[in-house]
């Protein structure tokens, strides 16, 4: 099965453009523009009225419009939102949209990470604003995303404070790890059929903040997510074994120190084998900064990496 994690991160592009344009101010009108899609993309959703009933069918939208303020602006949020603890979940889908459904909660705002079943275009024929924001490709696109959640629901200083703090937090994580002499390498599972990430992921830009390198480069097939043969993990060797499937799979460290030909490997020998949140694993919101601690605590176990002799 491929994870839900892999479906979570196969989109968006490099860069991240500004609003163009901000709430005003005086006279208590509300008139804002932002990008809409992919960080490259040069659609925009325009919000004529400080929304009220906002539907979130992302779970990383929900988490980004409670942390920068707008929480009590929304009135629905799709199946898969369960964070903060008491958002308003119904049985609304962002994978299989049902426009007359989301409609229904007569929404002035809906945020979606994609667009599937025409979407978009349904809910214009209805009037009702649709903000897209994809999968993140790297921690500025992140960044980005709550800054337009901030100008699109009028909390865009809060939402610039919010993503300031967030920049300092991951660098003080980042710098509480000594950087080594070598790389030292590292699996991601995304599920128990051995989907991964490579370097040039979301997640993998995360991981080399610490100077750490997929062992995907190369093996396998699937572009940016390939699936890995069991033997090519096991040649592979990693340094730390990152698990993003405990809550999906029932995976943990004894299973996979229980498979074949795995007990061998460097991660099962030092005990790197390191279990993470599925939820954090799978966003790219404000909690981005609690996946960079935990993988910044990992890193800091790691038995040093010795430097190649030279010659």
């Amino acid at each position: 099965m491929l994870g839900a994690a892999v479906l979570a991160f196969t989109a968006g592009c490099a860069g991240e453009s500004q609003d163009s344009s901000a709430p005003s101010t005086g006279d208590g009108t509300f008139l804002v523009t932002v990008q809409s899609g992919p960080a490259d993309s040069t659609g925009t959703v325009t919000v004529g009225a400080r929304p009220t009933k906002i539907v979130s069918l992302s779970p990383t939208a929900t988490e980004t419009l409670w942390a920068v303020g707008a929480g009590d602006q929304v009135v629905a949020v799709d199946d898969k939102s369960d964070y903060p603890a008491g958002v308003p979940t119904t049985d609304l889908s962002g994978y299989a949209p049902n426009v007359e459904a989301i409609i229904g909660k007569a929404p002035d705002l809906v945020i979606a990470a994609d667009d599937p079943g025409g979407l978009v275009s349904g809910l214009k024929a209805a009037g009702v604003p649709t903000l897209l924001l994809p999968a993140a490709a790297n921690l500025d696109e992140a960044y980005g995303q709550i800054e337009r959640v901030g100008s699109a629901t009028g909390h865009g200083s809060e939402a610039t404070t919010l993503t300031a703090s967030m920049r300092t937090q991951i660098a003080a994580a980042v710098a509480s790890v000594p950087p080594q002499p070598k790389a030292r390498t590292y699996f991601h599972e995304l599920d128990d059929t051995l989907y991964t990430v490579t370097d040039k992921t979301f997640l993998g830009e995360i991981y080399g903040l610490f100077g750490l390198r997929s062992i995907a480069a190369g093996g396998g097939s699937g572009g940016d997510y390939p699936q890995l043969s069991a033997e090519y993990v096991v040649s592979a060797d990693p340094d730390l074994i990152f698990l993003a499937d405990g809550q999906c799979c029932g995976v943990t460290p004894d299973t996979v120190a229980a498979r074949p030909g795995w007990s061998g490997l460097a991660a099962v020998r030092d005990k790197q084998i390191h279990v993470l949140d599925a939820d954090l694993a799978s966003r790219w919101g404000p909690r981005v900064v609690d996946l960079v601690r935990g993988i910044a605590a990992a890193a800091q176990t790691v038995p040093a990496a010795q430097p190649t002799p030279a010659g």
